[in-house]
């Protein structure tokens, strides 16, 4: 097995100058590839909880320490590290050698950039195949789970010791893919950012993000917590956790319906040609309107915001606030549904 160096490409640039995509087009979108004809694996880890401790604390005993006095249990993260270990030591074992093989850790994305042919290998929990996703174009993922034990895995198809098997079977082209949309901001300087789950745009710190919202010809100025646009894979997520406070709220005070929507009524499917957006505690006021606050774009549609926050603007997916796009005075975003989609592979 060939196994190349972590590596980044650009390790100079900021996260808001490569951040989520920036390195591919909408053009380069489409079908993945040949199955049969690829020519590289990546593998793509993350940290697990105990090393991140241990990485803040210099040690592990000093993270025993924090935990203990925090009356939280050292041996959950030990045993659920360990674990991690174990299936991240099974996979190198059960990598072909006929192929290039690398390994990166998930902090690396944001200045990685992937071959055309690549097969994608994911070792974490559902957000690192939502992590890994947003940076692909026609690159297939194949998700492991680490801990059959501990995580559900919705996006994770197969366990770690089935790898070899379905590895195999990718490489002949004998299973399903799955085809996962995605939304996209597009600024008026060029930067783009995707999400597999949400966008948020609003500010950085607590305080109100102001700017300009248009769709569908009308526009309002607007003062809220921020904006987020979900897609289908996301919808259940965020987006649920919203509606649901605003409909207790609604109910509080008098509204004639007794349940929140459920998951099934906001769900889109993953492959959805639609995209939900909501604002987020809208204000009211002499200069502030709230009129345009929940809806849905289709295939087509942008939602037009134009920043008036002098500083801390900031536009991030998926949760990760490291890779963002700075959203200060005068930058304009335009928020739609991408043309190219994640491709996960599943069962038949």
């Amino acid at each position: 097995m060939t196994t190349w160096e972590n590596m980044a490409l650009f390790p100079d640039l900021a996260p808001s100058q490569v951040g989520g995509g920036n390195l591919f087009t909408e053009a380069s979108a489409s079908a993945p590839p040949d199955l049969t004809s690829l020519d590289k694996i990546v593998v793509v880890t993350r940290k697990t909880p105990l090393e991140d401790l241990v990485s803040r604390l210099n040690s592990k005993s000093q993270a025993n320490f924090y935990l203990e006095q925090n009356h939280v249990s050292f041996e959950e993260y030990d045993q659920a590290d360990s674990q991690y270990q174990r299936a991240l030591q099974s996979i190198k074992q059960q990598l072909p050698r006929r192929l290039k093989v690398q390994f990166i850790d998930r902090d690396l994305l944001p200045t990685y950039q992937f071959g055309e042919r690549d097969l994608v290998i994911t070792l974490g929990q559902d957000g690192l195949v939502v992590n890994v996703a947003k940076y692909l174009t026609t690159q297939p993922i194949l998700a492991l789970n680490p801990d059959p034990e501990r995580l559900d895995g919705v996006l994770l198809p197969f366990a770690y010791s089935e790898l070899q098997n379905w590895l195999e079977r990718t490489l002949q082209g004998k299973v399903n893919i799955t085809n996962i949309s995605m939304a996209r901001a597009v600024l008026n300087d060029g930067q783009v950012l995707y999400a597999v789950n949400d966008l948020f745009l609003g500010m950085r710190s607590h305080g109100s993000a102001r700017y300009l919202l248009e769709l569908n010809g009308r526009s309002e100025q607007q003062s809220s917590s921020g904006l987020i646009v979900s897609t289908g894979a996301g919808c259940t997520g965020w987006l649920r956790s919203i509606t649901t406070g605003a409909w207790r709220i609604a109910r509080y005070f008098g509204a004639s319906t007794d349940d929140p929507p459920s998951a099934e009524a906001l769900a889109l499917g993953w492959d959805s040609e639609r995209l939900w957006f909501s604002v987020r505690e809208p204000f009211v006021s002499k200069t502030s309107q709230a009129s345009l606050v929940f809806g849905q774009l289709q295939r087509g549609q942008k939602l037009v915001i134009t920043s008036q926050m002098p500083d801390s603007g900031i536009i991030f997916s998926d949760g990760i606030e490291s890779d963002y796009l700075a959203f200060n005075s005068g930058t304009i975003a335009e928020i739609s549904l991408a043309a190219r989609q994640a491709h996960l592979i599943t069962r038949p």
